[in-house]
């Protein structure tokens, strides 16, 4: 039997025996004004994040499996990864949807200064054992990655692509054509950007332009052939709508961005139950279940809450 019907044969069989149980104790049916109260009732948690499109969907999916398994949910976005992940390590915040080689990246960096050798790479598993060790030194435990990875990425139009056979970011460095690039202010230095781009793919990066990350005027300049190649992220669920195609990272240069569950050790010590429940949610979630949701709030205007609640009950993952 898998851990989801598992789940749903647990909860019939309570509400069986809160059936049975209805004269001795009416707060077992829907009279109860807080349908947490009671046995099902865990207390409250917090769950944190950065507050953009995709992380209020990722919270909206942790809060709402929370609330599912019996926990008061509490929503706290903010604007850097610094303020949640102190608090995260404190205990003040006990949930957040994390990117793996960016809560990586970012203890590395704490931990070992700012220049320390980078401990993630395009290989999930060996970056999930070097960031756990890092994790676990600040008071926080990783649950198991999603296969759904948000990693930067590049973009040109689809005429672009068609009118110079391109897939890859190979193609696209075998071609010797003059590439301007949109991307984030700190692209030019960054491996995974600018400088990756031309030392991994040969890419003629003849200028960066820093219009921002994934932005409207990054995508704006490329429709409109200020340059030919932009920054975005593989789950940008409005790209099509854009014009844009994704060129393969064929030579792994990003690193691997997994979406994965980050606890606080000491809360999860306390309410071990959250593990069955966000890694059954890991285990559904795809790239392209991500991007999709991130195109119902972003190009659709649906309400994250909204989106969130449909996918899940979609998954058979609310009871």
């Amino acid at each position: 039997m898998d851990s989801t019907t598992l789940r749903r044969v647990r909860r019939v069989a309570a509400t069986l025996a809160c059936g049975v149980a209805l004269v001795a104790l009416p707060a077992c049916g829907g009279d109860d004004p807080n349908p947490q109260s009671g046995d099902r009732a865990k207390g409250p948690v917090t769950v944190s994040g950065q507050n953009f499109t995709e992380m209020q969907i990722l919270a909206e999916l942790y809060g709402q499996m929370l609330e599912d398994e019996g926990y008061d949910v509490t929503q706290k976005l903010v604007d850097t990864r610094a303020v949640y992940m102190d608090q995260l390590s404190s205990n003040k915040v006990q949930v957040v949807p994390e990117y793996l080689a960016g809560i990586g990246d970012y203890l590395n960096t704490q931990a070992n200064g700012p220049t320390a050798k980078p401990v993630t790479s395009n290989n999930v598993e060996q970056t999930l054992d070097a960031v756990n060790t890092l994790a676990e030194s600040v008071g926080v435990t990783l649950l198991e990655p999603a296969a759904a990875t948000d990693q930067n990425a590049y973009a040109v139009t689809k005429e672009f692509a068609e009118k110079n056979d391109l897939t890859t970011l190979s193609d696209l460095g075998a071609a010797k054509l003059p590439v301007k690039l949109a991307a984030a202010p700190d692209c030019k230095d960054r491996q995974d950007c600018a400088k990756g781009l031309r030392e991994v793919y040969g890419i003629d990066i003849t200028e960066v332009l820093p219009l921002g990350f994934g932005s409207r005027e990054g995508k704006d300049a490329a429709t409109g052939g200020e340059v030919q190649l932009v920054q975005v992220a593989t789950t940008d669920g409005a790209l099509e709508d854009d014009g844009l195609v994704l060129l393969e990272d064929d030579k792994g240069l990003q690193p691997a961005q997994n979406l994965i569950p980050a606890v606080n050790s000491q809360w999860l010590e306390d309410n071990p139950d959250v593990s069955t429940a966000l890694n059954e949610l890991s285990t559904a979630l795809t790239t392209e279940d991500l991007a999709e949701l991130n195109a119902k709030v972003d190009v659709d205007r649906e309400k994250p809450a909204d989106v969130a609640k449909e996918y899940l009950e979609d998954q058979g993952l609310l009871g």
